[in-house]
């Protein structure tokens, strides 16, 4: 394109979705590159509105150190991109912008029984390297940690812990809007705009995109990059881009507990689940409220308890026969469908606890019933990709790309990998412009890899 193509459209770039993933696109591209005319677009009020919310995500900054489903090679990745999210949040506070972005507490994995602390014993010789400030704890050291999680055990009974002082517990929220205030004060020819819902993007003859909102409106730009979750999906194959994919959406949901863990807690994950084990977490701005969960059901909505959704995963799972027959073979493997069908049963009233606390009960064998309140209101999605084709679930991240066009459908993992995503795509968009603009790597090494 050239720059007769740059005068004849609004933007350079938008963006569309006001999540922590578009957010930190919108920072990365103002503060690090030459790019000036980009548009965030978002369709509520406000940024971090939807997965990104406080209450609607497990609030975790994920290294790969304590999640016990990575390999090492995946562990090495997700460390790489969460260190940029530890970096940028701590220089925030070191340098009295906002002290409201994380908390941090101390985090262990468990390893309970001998067949457990054999596995975790095996891991930590693989993993020390890559985390050198990973502890392999004994039981005392447990006791020291977290006094709850050792009481009322057998004392014959092993246990061992993977444990690590690096346990960032992220408001990705304020996160979000961190990543906007700097972004804007970096680039004064940004702009923002809320309450618009993307419902059509049309590719231009001449180049680039024009993209239709709810109201009529349209926006043009040369490069387009959709971060908006399922949607993105749905908006992808409207383009005719990622036909093979489908979607399973999952969602979460957590139970509160008065103050029995000092940081966090997780337990040994089943490698063949992509949903994380149930762990314990203190609250982000609040340690003596102790979360536990998340729960993890199949539900026909794109975003959790938005029923107008329900339309949009209809048609971004696809009713026909190859999607229909994917998620069938997916949901009748015995491992998933036990898992899928017990987690369902974690969120009804009354029987919902009664099963649920035998499962945090493996971290606090003491915790009872009256204790356990069901987090109402609390828990986001995650659409899982489904690939058509070979009938598996695709693990990790999902991104469609098209011509002068990104769809972000799920990070990995998830909000910790926003940074790490946003200077990938801002990569991949240096290259839509070819050399008319530049993205300072070195800085961002500087700033956010290297620190």
């Amino acid at each position: 394109m050239n720059n007769g193509q740059s005068n004849r459209c609004d933007y350079d770039l938008v963006i569309v979705g006001g999540g922590i993933t578009g957010t930190g696109l919108l920072y990365m591209l103002c503060r690090y590159s030459t790019l000036k005319r980009i548009l965030l677009v978002e369709k509520y009020q406000d940024v971090g509105r939807v997965n990104s919310a406080r209450t609607h995500n497990s609030q975790t900054l994920h290294f790969g150190d304590i999640e016990t489903n990575y390999t090492l090679e995946k562990a090495t990745k997700v460390n790489q991109t969460a260190v940029m999210i530890k970096h940028y949040v701590e220089e925030e506070k070191r340098a009295g912008r906002r002290d409201n972005l994380f908390s941090k507490y101390n985090k262990m994995v468990l390893a309970v029984g001998p067949e457990q602390v054999v596995e975790l014993s095996k891991r930590y010789e693989e993993f020390k390297q890559l985390f050198p400030r990973l502890q392999k704890i004994d039981r005392q050291r447990i006791l020291e940690l977290e006094p709850l999680v050792v009481k009322g055990r057998d004392e014959d009974e092993e246990l061992l812990a993977l444990s690590t002082d690096e346990g960032y517990t992220i408001d990705f929220q304020n996160l979000a809007h961190s990543f906007v205030e700097n972004a804007l004060a970096s680039n004064s020819d940004a702009k923002m705009l809320f309450n618009t819902k993307i419902v059509e993007i049309i590719p231009v003859t001449s180049g680039g995109y024009c993209l239709r909102s709810n109201e009529g409106n349209a926006i043009t730009a040369r490069t387009v990059v959709v971060s908006t979750g399922g949607h993105s999906l749905m908006m992808a194959q409207k383009l005719g881009h990622g036909c093979e994919y489908s979607l399973l959406s999952v969602a979460g949901s957590f139970y509160w507990a008065p103050h029995v863990l000092n940081g966090k807690v997780y337990t040994l994950q089943n490698k063949k689940l992509p949903f994380a084990a149930i762990h314990g977490d203190p609250e982000v701005h609040n340690a003596k409220e102790t979360r536990f969960g998340p729960t993890a059901k199949a539900i026909p909505f794109l975003e959790r308890r938005n029923w107008s959704s329900f339309f949009d995963y209809i048609q971004s799972c696809g009713l026909n026969f190859a999607s229909i027959l994917a998620l069938f073979k997916i949901l009748s493997d015995k491992t998933i469908f036990t898992y899928i069908f017990k987690n369902f049963l974690y969120d009804l009233p009354f029987i919902g606890k009664r099963l649920f606390i035998k499962e945090v009960r493996k971290i606090i064998p003491t915790l009872k019933l009256k204790e356990l309140i069901y987090a109402k209101g609390m828990g986001g999605t995650r659409p899982q990709i489904v690939n058509t084709r070979t009938r598996k679930l695709e693990l990790g991240e999902a991104k469609v790309m098209g011509e002068n066009i990104i769809f972000n459908i799920t990070p990995s993992p998830g909000a910790s990998n926003a940074l790490g995503n946003a200077y990938n795509d801002s990569i991949k968009i240096m290259e839509f412009f070819k050399g008319e603009f530049t993205l300072d790597k070195e800085s961002i090494e500087k700033d956010l890899i290297k620190k």
